[in-house]
């Protein structure tokens, strides 16, 4: 059979018919591997989720972490605790400018240069001396305070002989004499050495994003590079010959607006894209492009249906991938899918991915959020440490998904990945219609504590994603005023007073 022919159609076992509206879909198959070309049933969307973690989590074997310059860790992910190389101060070091001073005062000023950040540390005081010393120098031996410029004053003894003889002052003389004009406290204004941590202790977990205060923190404790995990590299492949790449939508042509939008929020899911291919629907180059690449995930979009050129299916059945995911019970997205692909002979431990997005717009959203983001969040995780007795595979139970049901719990961590879409609960502020039997994602926008649904939420529109913070899950059946809902953040910081701008579209 060549890949441009009708695939041969299985029959479903009896009582076993698709109906993708009927109750026969509540209870879905397994995810865990059916050849691609086989009768399939819909996963329910908490396992179609689950499923793409534990991929992601079976595909970190192989991926070694890699040293980077702190210049270019930004936005990394730290393969292992950091932690300190050197005590944080590495010495006691002033935190004010004004006179280091040791004992009770007053002190009499040594004469000598002030003690300066980057300088030597100047001799010892004696008890009843003091030094100037700037912010960040290190305080000398013998120091038991440190007096604030805007706390003191500075005067001359008297010395004995005539006043003077017009203002009538007393003859001054000898060394400086400083004076405290508040209490001293013993420790005051000092930076003891350690305060912050000392050697060896871990300042940040493994996991963790490589921020600017990251690449701060580091610098401090005496870091050069970091070791950090690689990035999943993706390829995009976009199918359908009815694309536009430019200029005005004509005769039944259409703009691709899934090529310009899936690399960068692939990109702020943490992924190197490494290209965005224009296909066609041309099944031979599909093969092509998904047996040669060499990406840890290939996403394609449309084909994924049965439609006379859906070709996604053959293809990953003559390329021997395994389906973990063949559609969802999700509206929209529902004929999305999750396969693993045949390994690489010239990296056997190299296991590779693809998720295959639905064409609409908003219906590939819901799949890039429900298996591509999942997936690429467990993949750029470090392996967890196992607690002694527990398991360290990444089973069900691991990866259990927050029920859309109401009264289920939010997703443990959420906030934790910044650019993983992570649920957390919000009531909703309208009442949201429901699918009799699948979960529905909903753009919302976050107004007065509550979630406000969009109006533009259809298959094919972009227009409510484009103004949200957010997608609601909601579960079959649809949700009542002030219900809480599941929220999918979106990779990036909502946009505030964009959705009154356009006139506040909402439900």
């Amino acid at each position: 059979m060549s890949l441009k022919e009708p695939p041969p159609v299985v029959p479903a076992p009896p009582g076993d018919a698709p109906d993708s509206t009927g109750p026969a879909d509540e209870n879905p198959g397994p995810a865990g591997g059916a050849k691609a070309g086989h009768a399939h049933r819909a996963t329910a969307w908490p396992e179609a989720r689950a499923a793409a973690r534990r991929a992601g989590a079976g595909a970190r074997a192989g991926r070694e972490p890699s040293g980077l310059p702190l210049g270019e860790a930004l936005g990394r992910v730290l393969a292992g605790p950091l932690t300190a190389l050197a005590d944080l101060p590495s010495f006691d070091t002033s935190a004010m400018d004004g006179w280091a001073v040791a004992g009770p005062g007053p002190w009499h000023v040594r004469e000598e240069a002030a003690v300066l950040a980057g300088h030597a540390p100047a001799a010892a005081l004696a008890t009843g001396e003091a030094v100037r010393i700037a912010t960040g120098a290190p305080v000398p031996p013998g120091t038991t305070a440190v007096l604030r410029t805007e706390h003191s004053r500075t005067e001359r003894p008297r010395s004995e002989g005539p006043e003077h003889p017009r203002t009538g002052e007393p003859p001054r003389g000898g060394r400086l004499l400083l004076r405290a004009l508040r209490e001293v406290v013993g420790g005051q204004d000092i930076r003891p050495r350690g305060q912050e941590c000392r050697s060896g202790d871990e300042l940040l977990p493994a996991g963790t994003t490589v921020t600017p205060a990251v690449l701060g923190l580091a610098a401090a404790a005496g870091y050069d590079a970091l070791r950090v995990l690689p990035r999943p590299r993706v390829e995009i492949l976009v199918l359908g010959d009815e694309l536009l790449t430019a200029g005005l939508p004509h005769d039944g042509l259409i703009r691709d607006a899934l090529g310009p939008m899936l690399g960068p929020w692939l990109a702020a899911l943490g992924a190197d894209v490494l290209a965005t291919r224009r296909i066609g629907d041309d099944a031979e180059a599909l093969y092509a492009a998904v047996t040669g690449s060499t990406a840890d995930l290939v996403v394609t979009t449309g084909g994924t249906a049965a439609g006379p050129v859906d070709h996604v299916h053959r293809v990953l059945d003559k390329a021997g991938a395994v389906l973990l995911v063949d559609g969802v019970k999700v509206r929209p997205g529902h004929p999305m899918l999750l396969a693993r692909l045949g390994a690489d002979p010239a990296r056997p431990r190299h296991v590779r991915h693809l998720v295959g997005l639905p064409g609409n717009p908003l219906a590939a959203v819901s799949g890039l959020l429900t298996l591509a983001a999942p997936l690429l969040a467990a993949l750029t995780e470090p392996a967890p440490f196992a607690e002694p007795g527990s398991s360290t595979g990444p089973g069900p139970s691991a990866e259990a998904e927050p029920s859309t049901g109401p009264g289920a719990p939010a997703e443990s961590g959420a906030g934790s990945e910044p650019r993983t879409p992570v649920p957390y609960r919000v009531p909703v502020r309208d009442e949201v219609h429901g699918h009799p039997h699948d979960t529905r994602l909903v753009p919302v926008v976050r107004h007065g504590g509550t979630a406000v649904p969009l109006r533009y939420n259809g298959p094919a529109m972009l227009r409510g994603i484009a103004a949200a913070d957010g997608l609601a899950v909601v579960p079959p059946g649809g949700a009542r005023p002030g219900q809480e809902l599941d929220v999918l953040d979106l990779p990036w910081p909502p946009t505030a007073g964009a959705v009154p701008a356009q006139g506040a579209c909402f439900t």
